[in-house]
C-alpha cells in the first residue's frame, strides 16, 4: 500500500502500460486529464514554496523583533538608571548649596565677631592682635556672640583660628557644591541622551513589530491558500487515479495482474467516538496520556474509540494496521488519518479523528490542546483508515 488510498495503490501498477499509450487515450479519460492534474500539482507546488519563503522571512523578522526586545529593555533600564543618578545629583545639588550657605554664614558671623572684638580691644588699648579684623562683618548673631565672649576672655588666638577655620570650611563647602552642581548638570545631560536612546529603541521595536504582524497575516492567507491547493490537487489525484484504474480494468491482460481491493467496511454509529473527543476540547496535550484529564494523539483517538467498542492499540501505526484503509473520498466522521515521515506506514507519527467538512479533533504537541484543526494543517494526511 502507497501514501495515498488502496485504489492508488492498484492504479500505480498499471500506471506504466496506460502512460506508454498515446498522450491522447490518458487525456480522453473520463474525469481529470493528466494536463489539469499536473496544473493542480504545480499550483499546490508554488503554494507551498511561497508559504515556505514567507515562514523563512518570518522567522528572520521574529528573531529581528527578539533583538530588539532585548534593547529596547536594555534602553529602559539605562533611561531608569540615569533618571536615579539625576535624582541623586539634584539631591546632592541641593545639600551641598545649603551647605555652603551655611557654611559662609558662619564664616561671616566669625568675622563680624574677630572684628567687633578687635576695636573693643583697641577702644580699651588692649593687645592689637585682633584689630586687623575690624569692620569686616556688619551683621550679629549667636555664633557672632559666643566668638566675642571667646575673645573678650582673653582667647585671642582661638578667636583667630575660628576664624581661620570658618573661611577654609566655607571655601571647601564652596568647591564642594560647584563639583555637585556640575555633576547634576552632567547628569541631567545623561538622561536626556538615554532618553532620546529608548525613544528610538521603541519606535524601532513598533516598526519591527508591524512587520512581522504584516509578514504573520500573510502567512496565515498563504497557508490557507496551500491547504485548498492541496486539497483540489489530492481530489484531482484520486480522480484521475480512479479514471486510471477504470480503464485499466478494461484491460484484461492488465486486470488479471491486480490484487482485489480490501473491502471497505460500512461506518458505523459514530456518535459516541466524536461526543467523546468534543468532550475533550481543551484538554491539555501530554507525552502518554489518555485521559481523563490530559491526552497525546494516539491516546485521544484510542479513548474515543473505546466508546464505540473497539479497542485500539495506543499507538499511531498500530491503529493504522489494525483499522481498514479508506480514501479521502471515503472519509466519514469518526475515521482516522494519519501522517507519516517518509511516506510509509512505520513512519507514522500523529493521527487525528475526522469530524466532515475537512475539519479534524487532534491533540497536536506539548504546550497545546485538544482541539478541532483543518484536514490540512500538516498538509496532505498520507493514510486514511477505519478502525
Amino acid at each position: 500500500m502507497n501514501r495515498r488510498t488502496t485504489s492508488l495503490a492498484a492504479a500505480t501498477v498499471l500506471l506504466a502500460a496506460l502512460l506508454a499509450a498515446p498522450q491522447a487515450l490518458a487525456d480522453n479519460l473520463p474525469g481529470p486529464s493528466a494536463g489539469q492534474l499536473n496544473a493542480a500539482q504545480g499550483a499546490a507546488r508554488s503554494a507551498q514554496a511561497q508559504v515556505d519563503a514567507v515562514e523563512t522571512q518570518l522567522l528572520a523578522a521574529r528573531a529581528t523583533e527578539q533583538a530588539m526586545n532585548v534593547r529596547v529593555e536594555s534602553a529602559v533600564e539605562a533611561y531608569n538608571g540615569a533618571v536615579l543618578a539625576q535624582q541623586r545629583a539634584a539631591e546632592q545639588a541641593t545639600a551641598t548649596a545649603a551647605a555652603a550657605a551655611h557654611a559662609d554664614a558662619a564664616e561671616a558671623a566669625a568675622r563680624e565677631a574677630v572684628g567687633e572684638l578687635a576695636a573693643q580691644q583697641y577702644r580699651a588699648g588692649g593687645p592689637l592682635q585682633l584689630a586687623g579684623f575690624a569692620g569686616l562683618l556688619s551683621a550679629r548673631n549667636p555664633r557672632a556672640a559666643a566668638l566675642a565672649a571667646q575673645a573678650e576672655e582673653g582667647a585671642a588666638q582661638d578667636a583667630g583660628d575660628a576664624l581661620r577655620q570658618a573661611a577654609a570650611s566655607a571655601a571647601q563647602a564652596a568647591r564642594a557644591d560647584a563639583a555637585a552642581q556640575r555633576a547634576n548638570v552632567a547628569a541631567a545631560a545623561a538622561t536626556a541622551e538615554v532618553t532620546t536612546a529608548r525613544t528610538a529603541a521603541q519606535q524601532q521595536l513598533t516598526a519591527q513589530q508591524a512587520q512581522v504582524a504584516a509578514l504573520d497575516a500573510q502567512h496565515t492567507a498563504l497557508l490557507t491558500g496551500l491547504a485548498e491547493a492541496q486539497r483540489v490537487a489530492l481530489q484531482l489525484e484520486e480522480a484521475h487515479a480512479q479514471a486510471l484504474a477504470a480503464e485499466a480494468a478494461r484491460l484484461a491482460a492488465l486486470a488479471k495482474q491486480q490484487p482485489p481491493a480490501p473491502p471497505v467496511p460500512t461506518p458505523g454509529d459514530t456518535r459516541g467516538v466524536l461526543s467523546f473527543a468534543r468532550a475533550a476540547l481543551g484538554l491539555p496535550y501530554v507525552w502518554g496520556g489518555a485521559g481523563p484529564q490530559d491526552y497525546d494523539c494516539s491516546g485521544l483517538t484510542m479513548r474515543a474509540w473505546q466508546r464505540a467498542g473497539v479497542q485500539l492499540p495506543h499507538y499511531a501505526a498500530d491503529q493504522y494496521a489494525q483499522s481498514h484503509p479508506v480514501t479521502y473520498r471515503q472519509l466519514q466522521p469518526g475515521d482516522l488519518v494519519f501522517w507519516s515521515h517518509d511516506g510509509s506506514p512505520q513512519g507514522i507519527y500523529h493521527v487525528a479523528l475526522y469530524t466532515g467538512d475537512d475539519t479534524v479533533i487532534e491533540a497536536p504537541r506539548t504546550g497545546d490542546v485538544v482541539k478541532t484543526a483543518s484536514l490540512w494543517i500538516m498538509g496532505t494526511p498520507d493514510f486514511y483508515a477505519r478502525p
